[in-house]
């Protein structure tokens, strides 16, 4: 076991002189142990006889001298039955345990405490018999982890062999031998538990190309910028703008199966918030609590900056063990900007030559290690999974032309800016639709035309377009004025009104719009765009724009999206009849006046 001897602390950054040169490695997990205390730490830079190592806890106490052992094994998560449905700490110390040792104040750890948490014993099913022959990623043993979930216990990467014995279903702890695998090194025995390093990516199969939607049931992201299964997708918005709830709304109704929520750096009645949600709401999916397929990794504002900064990595690593049971993840890492500073603080320290407003050069290295990691693969085992990656950024001054801002667009393909006016206007989600975009359209259409509607794509183009024009038009009613543009531009700004409000503006609190299916997403664009139609075909017969909004079509219209008709074809058939009994009695009315 390599050890060394404290030499310099500079806060989370100690430095330490080994005893045996060349025994601890990169990334080695090492801790210290002072005070009835176990601090952990990662050797993050080796030197000749010095080793630079950065920890997880305040160093407050520690003092030159005192011995640092290293694990022998990297920076790991450990991975076992019991993760879905917990809360834990960015090096992931179940806070629940913690609360029990330190009390409701967290001040971890205030006594000795060891990174393995032993789970209870679980009702195991075998899935194997004796004379099999396992390779990596195979299936041995199953567990009922929650409700929803079934924890699938799968052979390690760079292990296979034949079995030679192999325990009978029943109740067992996570680390009881259940297989014994005969290999060429030897005997190998299987648990429930495992361990794999935080910043190393779990070995695939296949990456295959995303071409299914994640479906969130908000419409200015399913319908306008949407995102595939297995993509990446950046929210920057300044301070107020929404950025949590928006990720809240996607973590709560997602079309995933597992949800892994990283709050990194935020604050902690943001944290509390999720919690008190979560475990209150009832999943439209499985009828279960949402808490019954979660795992919330929380680091709030006044943790130590190194578990920050290792925060997001330790929810990927588990993002990747469930992806390689079969699961589809979305993971949310709110927010980004709060782990970048905390690698500019670590690099501070460090005396790194500092590049864009004082981050490290190594920022977008580091952005596009975790955004890599998202996708759509097939896993060793043959099965079918995916990670979706939603990062929130804080932009200084909603500045988005900031570093993290700028790196983060270089690795993903969805960006939906949150506009401030938006928000102050309490519109929410605040996407801004001309400051968004989206790369996944041309994936995803093919499924959205086969299982939504043909026409999905065509009506989103359409609509774009109208929001465009309507931008464009702006400009110049704010120097003359709406009511002398012609009437034809008048229409666009009436029908882009209906989309901002009665389609990409969403009740987060009525049961009718808080989520909206895709085939009825479709069929509001639908109602909308007949409207458009059917007003510019009054238009074209002589009638006056003044006469059309005094109907009172428009406003009926937005209100579409309460309206409590299940069935898409009813609710198409519906305002479909609205529409043309309006233009019969608008056109009526403007042949009377006219004559």
């Amino acid at each position: 076991m390599a050890k060394g001897i404290i030499r310099t602390i500079n806060g989370p950054i100690i430095a330490v002189r080994e005893e045996i040169s060349g025994s601890f490695f990169i990334s080695e997990l090492v801790t210290i142990e002072h005070e009835n205390k176990l601090l952990p730490g990662e050797v993050i830079a080796l030197h000749p006889h010095r080793v630079i190592i950065q920890l997880f806890e305040d160093p407050s106490g520690l003092t030159p001298g005192l011995t640092v052992e290293g694990a022998g094994r990297p920076m790991s998560v450990h991975l076992y039955p019991g993760i879905v449905g917990n809360i834990f700490d960015g090096i992931q110390r179940p806070l629940q345990i913690e609360k029990h040792i330190s009390g409701k104040s967290l001040a971890l750890p205030q006594k000795k405490y060891t990174l393995n948490y032993e789970p209870p014993k679980w009702p195991t099913i075998i899935t194997v018999a004796i004379g099999q022959h396992l390779n990596p990623g195979d299936i041995f043993a199953e567990v009922e982890e929650t409700a929803v979930i079934t924890y699938r216990a799968t052979v390690p990467s760079g292990i296979s062999g034949t079995v030679e014995s192999c325990m009978p279903s029943g109740r067992y702890t996570s680390d009881a031998a259940l297989v014994t695998l005969i290999t060429p090194e030897g005997p190998v025995d299987l648990t429930l538990s495992q361990y794999h390093p935080i910043r190393e990516p779990r070995p695939v199969s296949t990456r295959m190309a995303p071409t299914r939607p994640l479906v969130t049931g908000q419409r200015v992201i399913d319908s306008l910028f949407p995102i595939a299964k297995g993509g990446t997708a950046a929210i920057p918005g300044g301070f107020g703008t929404g950025k949590t709830m928006t990720q809240h709304q996607i973590a709560k109704w997602a079309d995933a199966d597992i949800i892994v929520y990283i709050g990194c750096g935020e604050r902690g009645n943001e944290m509390t918030e999720v919690l008190e949600d979560f475990a209150r709401l009832i999943d439209p999916r499985t009828g279960k609590p949402m808490l019954a397929r979660t795992i919330l990794i929380a680091n709030t504002s006044d943790m130590p900056v190194a578990a920050r900064e290792a925060s997001i990595f330790t929810g990927m690593a588990i993002a990747e063990c469930y992806r390689d049971m079969g699961y589809h993840v979305a993971l949310m890492a709110d927010s980004t900007s709060r782990w970048a500073e905390a690698l500019r603080e670590i690099s501070g320290r460090l005396e790194e030559m500092p590049a864009e407003e004082g981050y490290p050069a190594y920022l977008a290295s580091r952005l596009g290690s975790f955004y890599e990691r998202a996708g759509y693969v097939q896993t060793l085992s043959g099965a079918e999974g995916s990670i979706t990656i939603v990062g929130a950024v804080s932009p200084q001054g909603a500045d988005f032309s900031e570093p993290v801002t700028q790196n983060t667009k270089r690795f993903v393909r969805c960006f939906w800016a949150l506009d401030r006016q938006l928000a102050y206007a309490r519109h929410f989600p605040a996407i801004d639709w001309m400051g968004s975009y989206t790369g996944y359209t041309d994936d995803i259409d093919p499924w959205l035309t086969q299982n939504v509607g043909l026409g999905f794509p065509k009506l989103r183009e359409r609509i774009l377009a109208i929001l465009q024009e309507e931008s464009n038009l702006m400009e110049i009613a704010k120097l003359i004025g709406t009511d002398t543009l012609p009437d034809r531009e008048r229409l666009t700004l009436a029908i882009a009104r209906v989309v901002r409000i009665g389609f990409a503006q969403q009740d987060a609190y009525h049961p009718s719009d808080v989520f909206t299916p895709l085939a009825r997403q479709q069929t509001m664009m639908e109602i909308i765009l007949y409207l458009h139609d059917t007003c510019q075909k009054l238009l074209d017969n002589g009638t006056e724009m003044d006469t059309i909004q005094k109907g009172g079509i428009f406003e009926g219209v937005i209100a579409a999206k309460y309206k409590e008709i299940p069935d898409e074809s009813d609710m198409r058939r519906w305002y479909f009849g609205e529409i043309e009994r309006f233009y019969e009695r608008v056109s009526g009315y403007g042949i009377v006046q006219t004559a």
